[in-house]
């Protein structure tokens, strides 16, 4: 990534989630010093999420800076380090997209409708409302930009020429995951202890 002070990506997802045949443009902004200093994820695309600032902005472990910080709740493991790269940055953001992070959410609001949904075993259907009236605004976005969302599994896996990087936005397809200007503000926070007890360790 040297010489490059920023990445446009379109996240594609197909897997049995509520995000479903969604097609969201993000941005990856890197500081000066990368790789030694994580760069800011933001998504772009309007996502309704309990680890996602309104602003668009990740809150995730991997993105944080590498120190020592016992009020944060998160092991240095857990934090950036030179050896991640985009692909790992990716991979960890779709994990999180899949299994929100309750336990210190940037968005309160959504945390607690993600939690309802989870505790009525979809009864309670407005965290998913809003998500799927977002899926929807991005396939007519993908539609305007002559993207095609794949709606199966085997368009999914179809193999295609990957466009070179100044012909426009990645592509990253949620099926190869085999397993501000990040705001100011801390994602470190208590949403009380209703918890997700079964989301990822990210924050």
């Amino acid at each position: 990534m040297r010489g490059r002070t920023k990445l446009d990506l379109r996240v594609l997802l197909a897997r049995k989630v509520v995000t479903e045949g969604g097609d969201f443009k993000a941005r990856l902004k890197f500081p000066i010093d990368y790789p030694y200093s994580p760069p800011a994820f933001r998504f772009l695309t309007k996502m309704w999420h309990p680890n996602i600032y309104e602003t668009g902005d990740v809150c995730i472990s991997i993105l944080h800076p590498p120190v020592d910080d016992p009020q944060s709740g998160e092991l240095p493991s857990e934090r950036w380090n030179p050896t991640q790269n985009v692909r790992t940055i990716l991979l960890s953001v779709i994990s999180l997209l899949n299994e929100p992070n309750t336990f210190s959410p940037a968005n309160v609001d959504a945390s607690v409708m993600y939690r309802k949904w989870k505790e009525s075993k979809g009864k309670d259907r407005e965290y998913t409302d809003i998500i799927r009236k977002q899926v929807l605004g991005t396939r007519v976005d993908a539609e305007r930009d002559g993207v095609k969302v794949p709606t199966t599994l085997a368009e999914y896996c179809v193999q295609t020429k990957a466009p070179a990087l100044d012909e426009g936005p990645e592509l990253l397809y949620d099926d190869y995951y085999e397993d501000g200007e990040a705001e100011a503000g801390s994602c470190f926070g208590d949403d009380g202890d209703a918890g997700d007890a079964s989301g990822p360790e990210e924050s």
